[in-house]
């Protein structure tokens, strides 16, 4: 066996019945001069013997999937310039998939009007009616009668002209190469050259390269930029349904290593070597291995990840419902950090973050990410930090985190993204069960603009005042995201600053839903109470939404609201719990814990007994109430037995 076949079918052989990501009929027509035997050819696939009589023109053949080696629906069309009409033969070359421009190999004129007729009439049927380049097969019939090939004189077309796939010599009358013919036909339809490969260069095009640049990242699993025998195979299961032997591997390492000068390290094939292996393919006639490949991967005809791939159809979230990642996808994501934190310092450096970036087409989050999750010491992203992020990602657009499970390769132990999210019952269902499942809630954060919400956030992900100075408020962000311990079971809070510029703004639908709302006034103020009373009264005190009122800069002194009820009378009269207080020297950590709890819990009125009371001196209340009641509960008990 010679290094073609170990390369092209013993090692990574294309399962020809598998067309994922194509549907389409393949149709394909036969043009080229009266006499050169296109219906001959015809009448001698369908009927396997060489017809005597030939009418001027074939019927329309149409071919099953079942009996075509690609699994395909096939039509095949002739032409004839004594049945039809310019306009007619322009409208089957508008309709077709391939166009085989037949000539006979012994008659040169036949082989002349290839490129002085037939190209140049496909090239001006294409332009005048915007339509793709279409694929070109040369087809030299009639090779039964001559004893020399027309290769020769044909090379220079091929290399002159991209869309002509190939060339075939062919003869109908002994069957020789006539189901071959019709084979890469279809073959130059499913499986095309131009879109990946340039004759002329000898190279994988830009859009190949980078497809298969991202396909080789998926598989280097320890993010080396080399593929061990382990990734190796992981990757040919995972296109080909089956395992490479020691000796496939060591043939395909010393095909790389004797054509290529970096394609091996460390017994490993490099991206160099991989892409190489691909050029190798289509230089053998093979390309159906590389198409075989894209489109596992979710690439369509024109080198572009289909819609289907990125984002499932099935992804519904019905209102009031919102989309989570369950534990698969945060298992998923944890993997996707480990593989990236090359030093494995438990945090990504810029070089480790813009690796992991490079795996998406535009710019995945365009804010600094120290101001959204918790980070470490360095302001580096920690593996809590990186799964909170993308927890935020699919609570705010559960398709942009579809799609990045598809870059990063989810489909390779998943068929769909959608076994990584879970959709959460609506709120009304969970409101009436007086229970939730949910992990993630979001609290809107609305306030006058200075008074403090911006450090309130941040307070979230502990950074404090001496964090925040001498930073622009441009750099936050409106969202900060962070866990926080709701009765031992960890949750996820998710902050929204939302700006009130003055008491005539007004609030949108979506400004106003949310699991709570945190109302923020500046205590050193006077008339900044003012708006979040007026906010409360206008759009939450006629809702099921829970509302905690917040007073910041509690460290200077506080001077007096001007509004008709001070914050504490106003939560009195309204059952609010008192306005907690806020400084950014060190954030009270029990504010984050009472928001979560009323979110989770949001039809629990015990909450409004909590006043100013921290949940850990609640804790201490409990302990000694239940202490207390067991007391009673004995000595009811011994005056009982006295008596």
């Amino acid at each position: 066996m010679g290094i073609e076949a170990k390369i092209g079918k013993r090692c990574w052989a294309v399962n020809n019945g598998e067309m994922k990501g194509r549907t389409k009929d393949v149709r394909i027509l036969l043009v080229g001069e009266r006499g050169v035997g296109k219906t001959s050819l015809i009448l001698s696939l369908v009927s396997e013997e060489f017809a005597e009589y030939v009418p001027s023109k074939a019927e329309e053949i149409t071919i099953p999937a079942d009996v075509t080696p690609e699994n395909v629906p096939t039509h095949i069309v002739d032409s004839s310039a004594a049945e039809q009409s310019q306009d007619e033969l322009i409208q089957e070359v508008k309709r077709a998939d391939v166009v085989c421009i037949v000539y006979s190999v012994d008659d040169e004129t036949t082989l002349e009007a290839v490129t002085s007729k037939w190209l140049p009439f496909l090239h001006d049927v294409e332009k005048q009616n915007s339509l793709n380049v279409k694929p070109v097969i040369l087809v030299g019939n009639k090779c039964d009668i001559v004893d020399y090939s027309t290769f020769d004189a044909v090379m220079p077309i091929m290399n002159e002209y991209q869309e002509v796939e190939t060339c075939i010599e062919c003869s109908a009358r002994t069957l020789k190469n006539v189901s071959e013919l019709f084979y890469y036909a279809q073959k130059a339809v499913l499986h095309p050259t131009a879109p990946l490969y340039n004759a002329e260069e000898k190279d994988l095009t830009p859009k190949c390269k980078k497809a298969l640049t991202r396909i080789f990242m998926v598989f280097d699993m320890d993010n080396d930029m080399v593929l061990n025998d382990v990734e190796l195979n992981v990757f040919q299961h995972r296109c080909f349904g089956a395992s490479l032997n020691p000796q496939a591997l060591d043939d395909v390492r010393n095909v790389v290593r004797s054509q290529t000068n970096d394609g091996v390290k460390d017994g490993g094939i490099t991206l160099k070597g991989f892409l190489f292996l691909h050029c190798l393919f289509f230089q053998r006639g093979r390309h159906e291995t590389t198409w075989t490949i894209l489109r596992k991967f979710g690439y369509d005809d024109n080198i572009e990840l289909t819609k289907e791939y990125l984002v499932p159809s099935n992804l519904r979230i019905p209102p009031g419902s919102t989309a989570e990642l369950n534990s698969k996808g945060l298992n998923f994501f944890t993997s996707i950090f480990l593989k990236f934190d090359r030093d494995k310092d438990g945090a990504l450096s810029q070089k480790e973050y813009e690796s992991f970036s490079s795996m998406y087409p535009e710019t995945l989050w365009k804010e600094d990410l120290k101001y959204v999750v918790v980070t470490n010491s360095k302001g580096l992203v920690t593996v809590s930090g990186f799964l909170a992020r993308w927890v935020l990602t699919t609570l705010l657009n559960a398709r942009a985190t579809c799609k990045a499970l598809a870059y990063h390769g989810y489909h390779t132990t998943d068929e769909s993204q959608m076994t990584a999210l879970t959709i959460t019952q609506p709120k009304e269902k969970d409101l009436k069960r007086r229970s939730t499942s949910r992990n993630v809630f979001k609290c809107h954060v609305i306030g006058p603009r200075g008074a403090g919400k911006s450090s309130f956030c941040q307070g979230l992900i502990n950074r404090s005042r001496t964090d925040l100075e001498g930073i622009p408020p441009s750099a936050y962000s409106s969202y900060v995201i962070n866990t926080v311990l709701v009765h031992g079971t960890e949750k996820y809070l998710v902050l929204h600053d939302i700006d009130i510029l003055n008491l005539t703004d007004t609030l949108s639908p979506s400004q106003v839903n949310c699991d709570v709302a945190c109302l923020v006034y500046d205590r050193t103020e006077p008339k900044s109470f003012e708006h979040v009373a007026k906010l409360y009264l206008r759009y939450f005190s006629e809702t099921k939404i829970p509302v905690l009122i917040v007073g910041s800069k509690s460290d200077l002194p506080l001077v007096r609201q001007d509004y008709l009820l001070q914050p504490d009378a106003f939560c009195m009269k309204y059952k609010l719990l008192p306005p907690q207080s806020f400084t950014s020297i060190k954030a009270n950590k029990d504010l984050y814990v009472k928001l979560c709890t009323m979110a989770v819990f949001p039809n629990n009125r015990k909450l409004k007994i909590l006043q100013s009371v921290s949940f850990g001196s609640l804790l201490k209340i409990s302990a000694f109430s239940t202490a207390a009641i067991l007391i009673s509960f004995l000595l009811v008990k011994h005056l009982r037995q006295s008596s």
